[in-house]
């Protein structure tokens, strides 16, 4: 079946249902203060684009881009465990690298953990290096930031 990447525009509940299905992944791995998602309401405004991928009628994976003035942030990113490796993270990916680029964004950054050994082998496959921490995240105690990975990757025009 075809996959198909769509802007969430509204209160939704498959996004929802993804948020709460990647939290409580997380959950297992880090200590509470070491959660750095976004909560799916702050995901609804205006500086933030997100988008579900959806599989027929199903949806399949999710991630949005928060628009700061001098970067685009990946923003909860996640693929349903039985559809990794069938190109759901690159379509949600090659969707917000066009979104950060009309935006006029040069920069696109993201925060992740280092038990997502997974994730980690995605991005850098994909493009995005090692880097420090940024903007929010400088005024994070050292605990919150302990399992913290960040990456940046420079969008060509």
């Amino acid at each position: 079946m075809e996959l198909n990447i769509e802007q969430v525009s509204g209160p939704n509940y498959e996004m929802r249902a993804l948020i709460t299905e990647l939290e409580a992944f997380l959950a297992g791995l880090y200590l509470p203060e070491q959660l750095h998602g976004w909560p799916y309401e702050r995901l609804l405004q205006p500086d933030v684009k997100f988008f579900l991928a959806k599989r027929g009628p199903r949806a399949v994976g999710c991630g949005g881009i928060a628009l700061f003035d001098e970067f685009a942030e990946v923003k909860r990113m996640y693929t349903i465990p039985e559809e990794r490796g069938h190109g759901v993270g690159q379509a949600v990916m090659a969707r917000l690298e066009d979104e950060a680029r009309a935006a006029g964004k040069t920069w696109l950054l993201l925060e992740t953990g280092h038990g997502q050994d997974e994730s980690m082998r995605f991005f850098e496959e994909y493009g995005f290096h090692p880097r420090s921490y940024f903007g929010q995240y400088a005024d994070m105690k050292p605990l919150t930031l302990a399992t913290s990975r960040f990456y940046q990757k420079r969008l060509a025009p």
